[in-house]
């Protein structure tokens, strides 16, 4: 067989042997791959992929954008789940020497705070887990779709002088992937009957106050209930690499100053301009409700109409 032949045979042998592969993994439901978010137009205040949106870098260091930082690194056991079914989520948090971490300074109510988003930002779940002694965190999680995640943990060692560190891992869901884009900026979301209304601006590279007031059926929520220590809780993600924000709330109960609704403030600020989503986690009447909002930095909120519930919210593990 002279070398044209063979190298056709070659390649023949190695196509077929590609298409049986592929052919496999569609019968077994393949794992599908981190994919990136479904495609959007660009906007000119969108960071680029080498430059943050202010003035070429970031004014102030996100989370979530590394697996390991400052010596602690998060161990992912469960890289992989299958959408729309209950899975046990597992990971482990590291110090230097690859020793599980087993000590955590209690914030918001908790040691540790886990947060989990798809790539295209319609899908938010905050976690709950559980720790055991030798420093496994675990947690049940039933993903709606396939496509790929971010998996976040927030926490403070509770070593002398260890800083708060958000650290992230991807996950993939299993299944048929279609993609999904988040609704349009807009002031007003809804969530189980309630609707919640954002006033104010995030800021690139400078902290402003962000005001979100909650009603239902047209009135003021006034009696909303604590939760994680304070009247709501606010986690803020950056579309494209889902950079995560340190959101503070303003106030807390019981401080003879914070009111329980309908406002709910935050202070925040953008490591740069884009995109971002804003996840809103309140409680009222012994239920934990989530509203979602698509924000662009330094842009004023837009629209008035209410944005349709487009985000699954809350899943399995979230306690309350």
């Amino acid at each position: 067989m002279n070398t044209g032949l063979r190298i056709t045979a070659f390649a023949a042998a190695l196509a077929a042997t590609f298409g049986t592969a592929y052919g496999v993994g569609r019968v077994v439901d393949p794992v599908v791959a981190d994919a990136p978010p479904a495609p959007h137009e660009k906007h000119a205040d969108e960071p680029s992929a080498d430059a943050g949106g202010d003035g070429g870098h970031e004014s102030e260091p996100a989370g979530g954008l590394q697996i390991s930082e400052n010596g602690y690194t998060l161990d992912l056991a469960t890289p992989h789940v299958t959408a729309g079914r209950r899975a046990e989520l597992r990971f482990t948090v590291r110090d230097d020497q690859g020793k599980a971490v087993t000590a955590f300074k209690r914030e918001h109510d908790k040691e540790l705070h886990l947060i989990v988003a798809s790539r295209d930002l319609t899908t938010y779940r905050h976690l709950h887990p559980t720790r055991a002694a030798d420093g496994t965190w675990s947690t049940p999680v039933d993903l709606p779709r396939a496509g790929g995640y971010r998996v976040f943990a927030d926490f403070t060692p509770a070593k002398k002088g260890a800083e708060s560190l958000t650290l992230g891992a991807d996950l993939a869901a299993g299944g048929t992937y279609r993609p999904a884009t988040p609704p349009a900026p807009d002031r007003t979301a809804s969530a189980d009957g309630y609707q919640v209304e954002l006033a104010g601006t995030l800021n690139p590279g400078k902290a402003g106050e962000l005001k979100l007031k909650v009603s239902r059926d047209g009135r003021p929520v006034t009696d909303l209930q604590p939760y994680l220590g304070a009247y709501g809780h606010l986690v803020a993600l950056r579309s494209g690499d889902l950079a995560y924000l340190h959101v503070h709330p303003n106030g807390e109960p019981g401080d003879g100053r914070t009111k329980p609704g309908p406002e709910i403030s935050f202070t925040a600020t953008a490591p740069s301009g884009g995109t971002y989503r804003l996840f809103l986690d309140f409680r009222h009447e012994g239920k934990v409700h989530t509203a979602a909002f698509t924000v662009r930095a330094g842009s004023a909120p837009a629209g008035r109409e209410s944005a349709p519930a487009a985000t699954e919210g809350h899943g399995d593990g979230h306690g309350h």
